[in-house]
This record gives C-alpha cells, sequence and structure tokens, in this order.
C-alpha cells in the first residue's frame, strides 16, 4: 500500500523543521569556532606570559651573576696540597702557607684577562702584610719562573711573590674551569671562598669583601 502524499499545510511544517535544523546546526558550528578561538588565544596568552616571565628571569640571573663577587661556602673545603716553586726556585706547596689566610690566583702570562687583572692583585698586596695576609698569584706557565720574572718586570709588579707551577696541574686539582680562577683560603688553608674570571681585587668593595669572609684587620692581622 502506497503512503498518502503529504497535504500542503504538512510540507510547509517540514520544510520549516528543515530551516530551523540547518539554523540550529549554524549556530551550533559558529559557537564551536567561537570557542575554539577563545581557547587558542587564552593558551597564546598563557604561553606568552611564561616566555616573558622566562625571560625576565634569564635576564635577573644573567644581571645578578654579573654582580656576583665571590661565591662563598657554607663550610671550608679540604683542598689537594699543590706543589710549586717559588722565584728561587725552592720546592713549596700550599701547606706551607697555613697559619695565615691566603688568596690563592691561578694565571698565566698568556691569559690576557690574567694580565689586566695582576696590577690590582699587586696593589692588594701592598695594602697587607704578606705574613699575616698572603696574595699567592701562582703562574701556570711551562716556561716556569723566568717568563713570570720577565712579566713582574714588564708591568713593574714589586709587592707579590713570584711564584710558579710549570706543569700547569694546580688548575684541574682545584677543579678551575679556565684562567684566571681565585680561591680564598683560611688559616687551615681550606677554600672558604672562590671568584672565577678577573676582579678589581684593591676596590672598596673586594676589600670590604675580604675583611668581612676572611676576618682581615686593617693591617692584614686576622682578627
Amino acid at each position: 500500500m502506497i503512503p498518502d502524499a503529504p497535504n500542503d499545510g504538512q510540507a510547509t511544517e517540514l520544510r520549516h523543521l528543515k530551516h530551523a535544523q540547518r539554523l540550529v546546526l549554524g549556530l551550533s558550528l559558529a559557537l564551536a569556532m567561537i570557542l575554539a578561538a577563545a581557547l587558542s588565544y587564552e593558551l597564546y596568552l598563557t604561553f606568552s606570559s611564561q616566555d616573558v616571565a622566562g625571560a625576565e628571569f634569564e635576564a635577573n640571573a644573567i644581571r645578578s651573576a654579573e654582580r656576583l663577587q665571590l661565591l662563598f661556602r657554607d663550610r671550608p673545603a679540604d683542598l689537594p696540597d699543590i706543589q710549586f716553586v717559588d722565584g728561587d726556585g725552592r720546592a713549596l706547596s700550599l701547606r706551607d702557607f697555613r697559619c695565615r689566610p691566603v688568596l690563592l690566583n691561578i694565571w698565566a702570562t698568556w691569559c690576557v684577562p690574567c694580565r689586566k687583572e695582576m696590577p690590582s692583585l699587586d696593589r692588594l698586596q701592598a695594602k697587607f702584610d704578606p705574613s699575616r695576609f698572603l696574595v699567592l698569584t701562582l703562574s701556570i706557565d711551562n716556561r716556569g719562573i723566568p717568563v713570570v720574572r720577565q712579566f713582574y718586570q714588564e708591568l713593574g709588579l714589586k709587592s707579590l711573590g713570584i711564584y710558579a707551577d710549570q706543569s700547569g696541574a694546580a688548575l684541574g686539582l682545584i677543579g678551575a674551569p679556565g684562567l684566571p680562577t681565585t680561591v680564598l683560603l683560611n688559616e687551615q688553608g681550606q677554600e672558604i671562598g672562590r671568584r672565577i674570571g678577573p676582579a678589581e681585587w684593591d676596590s672598596p668593595a673586594s676589600m670590604d669583601l675580604l675583611r668581612k669572609h676572611m676576618r682581615l684587620s686593617a693591617d692584614g692581622s686576622a682578627k
């Protein structure tokens, strides 16, 4: 049996229903697109703010590192007993310099930052009695004492002693990544702090740090 064809009223109602369905579907698609766009924008803002925060953190870390003078230990640490010779060729080691604070600076004549730093170390030693506070500038030049002595003469360094580790072993023994590296030692020969890279050691800020952490009085004696 063949069903009756819809009359005009039913046909009109069917058209209205289909139109309403298409309208609802279109609105749903539009709403979905709007929500997707809003979510994408929110994600963009989130990641952008994270990138900005990360960049600001990195910039602050760099500025802090630039301001850092010295890195001090929470507690003193033992060091290997580094071997070297003085300007007269006498065999010495770090153990020979205990009972006084020591600023140990590892350097070389071919190191450009070292060459610029040495005059400030010479001026620093001139301010203190070396028997009470010693600036021990230890060269790792493989040609030994002669090139160090010549370098001192060229720059007019008069307050620093001449010391050399011709083997260059000192750099590895103290775990230094490069030159210059400076290690601060207490009266027991233990490391209390260090700096990687050059510094203006006789500047007021550096002097204040040394006096505070190495317990030095104005004349270089330990407090």
